[in-house]
């Protein structure tokens, strides 16, 4: 569906080349003479990169209708990870590359909304934050909780994350998806 330009806002997802774009950043400028200038930062809403394209007012552009379907996570098998919508129970595979990182965080039953243009799944947004146990840990010093030191541990997902020292085994961590970073220890393993 062609649009003006004009009409663009942060966050509107257009199409250019088959490609769908999400508009992450908008600005408006009129110079003194000629056409206004729309310069928008887009995303990439399949691989994920970002580029800057200017507009002159005026000009259409097509507009893409998507939307967000809440899923569950249930179990990945080879490079798909399955999904199953919480209102159909239909299931739906995604490819390891729709997903990229965010795949280290997503165990069994994590809730997650999926961006959809039509059937394609386009992007997959997690929660800001999940709780995942500590499968592996090295064997701490009692000297190395006097420093401000970080050590690695393997999550139950099989990611690699710098913890504090005092995180043993069987912890249970409050992960924040969206810089994947430690946040707190929520139980100790007695």
């Amino acid at each position: 569906m062609a649009t003006d330009i004009a009409d663009i806002r942060k966050n509107s997802k257009l199409l250019i080349n088959e490609i769908p774009y999400n508009v992450d950043d908008a600005e408006f400028m009129k110079p003194g003479k000629g056409r206004a200038i729309y310069r928008f930062k887009l995303r990439n809403l399949q691989d994920g990169s970002t580029f800057e394209r200017t507009f002159h007012s005026g000009e259409k552009v097509d507009e893409v209708s998507v939307t967000s379907q809440e899923m569950q996570y249930l179990y990945n098998q080879d490079q798909h990870y399955v999904f199953m919508n919480t209102e159909t129970f239909e299931q739906t595979l995604l490819e390891e590359s729709i997903l990229g990182n965010k795949k280290n965080f997503l165990k069994d039953g994590t809730l997650v909304n999926v961006l959809l243009m039509g059937e394609k799944a386009l992007d997959v947004t997690l929660p800001n934050f999940v709780e995942l146990k500590v499968v592996e840990s090295a064997v701490s010093n009692k000297t190395d909780t006097v420093t401000n030191q970080a050590k690695m541990v393997v999550l139950e997902t099989g990611v690699n994350l710098g913890v504090p020292t005092f995180i043993k085994e069987g912890d249970i961590l409050k992960i924040d998806t969206r810089s994947g970073a430690y946040v707190e220890r929520i139980t100790a393993k007695k």
